[in-house]
């Protein structure tokens, strides 16, 4: 064998990655876009020792699990040749093998502890935010997008499947604006021009909608006439400046000026009943400004977090942290059953907005502070009449995709709360941090994933912690 051979494959398993694979001379392939029961041609690409990378190139017998996607660039997304059923059971095993092979935990175990996926009544249409870049066509023309795989080129799309309607609107309208008065994309390897990206957010129980242009400069030429286009739009809440001049992959950067409207936006998440899933009590109202970090589909946000809340077992008289917290997204859902709810985040905004979201709603028994978890956690303990502030009864832990420090485990380990309750986005870190709570006293009591991306490869993830 050797590179550009042609080979016959059928596909057998996916990879995390979403990539079909299929053997061939004793060799593991990893093919892009192939689905578990395809019989495909390949082109080889890259040779390992015991594996290699291929390329389809034809489909000889399609699997009875493969659909037709309904966008023309469903390249960009992973899983978009399955149905929804198959994309739903991938990510169960996905997150089940990643608990064994990461973790290290017996398949007859996280059997046992695993709970059915939490799958999407609507797996399209369920973003509300977007970031889309903008750059230039072969013929000058203004265009916005999305980055094709590993690259930063742009492939031309204002009509994502995954998005709302609303994206398309403001993107036209954005893309017509550049084009009528002469305004340049931003060229990242010359490092020249003015538009770099066009970030939408949408409230999907409000229906309101924020703009935020992303620019090399402190201000648009035109602005008023830009602006002029956007209000009109149903649900125009806030359009905004970002200036980033920095040569870098990050898209905001730290200045933004309001140019018309509020500076931020409304939306609502309501409480589930994990039985069913259906909406039950009142809702709970965030302020989103352009940097808050706000989970991008809504509704299975309300299961994910209506599911921590069932795992967390609050009675009304537990002190909860909630760790790495935003801006208080689950510390509000929590402080409704909770006597006392600390949240803890490192960026000092995302803690200001949190205590904004704790005053619109009405909910007093909630303390925000501002710093590393680490170090609040066991600063807050050490101080203070111990009669008064007894250990954590919950800790409440949702970090980023690199998952928790190792610091930050051990102080949760120190505390002894008797549940840990660990909202995951990415469950190769998630299995690589439970191993460390095992090692250090606690046990694995319930897990449970919930499908948030639909179409793509990515799967939250909820697990009950008990201390032993």
């Amino acid at each position: 064998m050797k590179k550009n051979d042609l080979i016959t494959l059928t596909i057998e398993d996916m990879g995390a990655d979403g990539a079909g694979i299929g053997r061939y001379g004793g060799m593991a392939f990893f093919v892009k876009d192939a689905v578990i029961g395809d019989t495909v041609t390949a082109k080889i690409m890259k040779l390992k020792k015991t594996y290699g990378y291929a390329r389809l190139m034809e489909i000889k017998e399609a699997s009875p699990e493969r659909v037709e996607p309904r966008c023309m660039y469903a390249r960009a997304c992973q899983l978009a040749q399955m149905s929804y059923t198959s994309q739903l059971a991938f990510k169960q095993n996905k997150v089940k093998n990643h608990l064994i092979r990461i973790g290290g935990f017996e398949e007859r175990f996280i059997d046992r502890v695993m709970e059915p996926i939490v799958g999407m009544e609507e797996p399209f249409f369920y973003r509300n935010k977007a970031q889309f870049p903008i750059g230039t066509d072969n013929l000058g023309n203004p265009v916005a997008g999305f980055y094709a795989g590993r690259t930063h080129h742009i492939v031309a799309n204002t009509n994502c499947v995954l998005g709302v309607a609303a994206n398309e609107q403001v993107l036209k309208i954005v893309l017509g604006y550049m084009k009528e008065y002469g305004i340049s994309a931003y060229d990242e390897r010359m490092q020249k021009g003015l538009i770099r990206h066009v970030l939408i957010r949408y409230g999907f129980d409000s229906g309101e909608i924020m703009v935020c242009i992303v620019a090399n400069g402190t201000r648009l030429p035109e602005e008023s006439a830009l602006v002029e286009r956007l209000r009109v739009l149903e649900g125009m809440k806030s359009i905004s400046l970002n200036t980033n001049m920095q040569n870098t992959n990050v898209v905001l950067g730290e200045h933004t000026r309001v140019i018309w409207g509020e500076p931020v936006i409304t939306d609502a998440l309501y409480l589930r009943d994990t039985a069913d899933f259906h909406r039950i009590g009142e809702k709970t109202v965030y302020r989103i400004s352009p940097q808050s970090f706000y989970q991008v589909n809504p509704f299975q946000t309300e299961k994910l977090y209506s599911l921590a809340l069932e795992y967390a077992g609050l009675t009304g008289k537990e002190t909860v942290w909630d760790l790495y917290c935003g801006i208080g997204t689950i510390s509000l859902f929590l402080a409704r059953s909770a006597k006392q709810v600390y949240g803890v985040e490192v960026v000092p905004q995302a803690v200001a907005d949190a205590k904004q979201n704790a005053a619109i709603n009405g909910i007093g028994n909630v303390e925000f502070l501002a710093g590393k978890a680490e170090e609040i956690l066991p600063a807050f303990y050490a101080s203070g009449d111990l009669e008064e502030r007894k250990r954590p009864d919950v800790i409440v832990v949702d970090p980023p995709r690199k998952g928790c420090d190792r610091m930050c485990i051990e102080t949760m380990i120190r505390t002894q709360a008797e549940r840990i309750v660990y909202v995951s986005c990415d469950s190769a870190t998630l299995a690589r941090d439970l191993r460390e709570f095992c090692d250090g006293g606690y046990e694995v009591e319930r897990v449970r994933a919930v499908d948030q991306f639909g179409q793509t490869v990515h799967v939250e993830t909820c697990v009950l912690l008990g201390r032993k």
